[in-house]
């Protein structure tokens, strides 16, 4: 934890400062106001994020860049379609289009994301951020190696943020479409644990940091992708939206366990998350450090203050952090400190 604080951190803190800046000149009000509310609202996504460029060993600053930036991309994104009144899923997927231009750094200039919007100018803020990241990803020395499978984890997280923010009524009937055309190549898992699965970065940014090691090895890339899609992915996305029950009600929004019969079935599949998650990073290069990730995941996000807010989420918090033992329970009461402290 030591070095998450000392050298993470703050790298990641100064990247956002940078990019909340430069989001300061936004000419648009609407877009000036979302990437400044991404920024503001969603720290913490940089921050669990930023761990995983640990693994780029010297590199690790080069590499919190690609993470701050490309989250930055996804947090900004996420906003404006949630506050969209068209609903229109071509203009989700034009602004998703960055998203995927991150990760092609040889392509150059990708047109213009906002196509389907009103709200256009954003004084090159998003070409800025796909820039800096496709910047970070010709340092590295395996890209080619990597990029068939950052591109196949992006079109996951990518589709998922257009099925998820058209009109509520075709919201589902997508969601379960497009499970439908990928169940045959996953374990078993409902449509919903599927979007989860679908909507965390994790993988990509594991990927990024191994990508700088002086050797990466065909058959490691395929353990890496096999070992957080699905399940690491899909426990920090459950999560998440575990966390983001009551608020989601109230706005209305699609949350993922809302979708579970009872309390007592997501503590279930919480704990399957948890137990597969375990399996499936053990024949991982750096294995501890990964286990280390993934139990974090449960202390980091159950010690939010919204679950304490609220008794009964409390309660079965408390069982999901003993889910992941000792090491969850000690990023539970550490995540309790430091929010604390950083509140003061």
């Amino acid at each position: 934890m030591a070095k998450v604080y000392r050298d993470v951190f703050p790298v990641v803190h100064h990247e956002l400062a940078m990019w909340k800046e430069r989001a300061y000149h936004i000419p648009n009000d609407e877009l000036h106001s979302q990437a400044i509310a991404s920024i503001e609202n969603k720290t913490f996504h940089c921050e669990g994020g930023g761990i995983l460029a640990l693994l780029a060993n010297e590199h690790r600053e080069e590499c919190i860049r690609f993470i701050v930036a490309y989250q930055t991309i996804s947090d900004y994104l996420d906003n404006l379609c949630d506050r969209s009144t068209s609903l229109d899923p071509k203009d989700f997927a034009a602004l998703h289009e960055s998203m995927v231009m991150a990760l092609s750094p040889e392509v150059e200039g990708g047109g213009n994301y906002y196509r389907y919007r009103d709200d256009q100018d954003d004084g090159g803020y998003l070409d800025e951020l796909v820039e800096t990241c496709q910047d970070v990803l010709k340092k590295t020395k395996h890209y080619d190696k990597i990029a068939p499978i950052l591109h196949e984890l992006a079109c996951y997280y990518c589709d998922l943020q257009i099925h998820k923010h058209v009109k509520l009524e075709e919201r589902e009937p997508r969601l379960k479409t497009w499970f439908e055309a990928h169940k045959e190549n996953l374990p078993p898992m409902s449509w919903f644990e599927f979007s989860a699965c679908a909507g965390s970065t994790l993988g990509i940014f594991c990927l990024v940091a191994y990508a700088f090691h002086d050797e990466l090895h065909e058959e490691d890339i395929v353990k890496i992708r096999q070992g957080y899609f699905p399940y690491v992915q899909g426990l920090h996305i459950l999560l998440d939206y575990f966390i983001d029950q009551e608020e989601d009600r109230i706005g209305g929004d699609l949350n993922f366990c809302s979708y579970y019969e009872n309390e007592q079935a997501i503590l279930d599949r919480m704990k399957h998350f948890v137990e597969e998650a375990e399996k499936s990073i053990g024949d991982l290069p750096h294995a501890k450090f990964h286990r280390l990730i993934s139990r974090g995941l449960l202390g980091i996000y159950l010690s939010d203050q919204k679950v304490s807010a609220q008794k009964n989420m409390h309660k079965m918090a408390r069982r999901i952090v003993k889910y992941g033992g000792l090491t969850s329970r000690f990023f539970y009461w550490n995540g309790k400190m430091y929010r604390k402290k950083m509140a003061q």
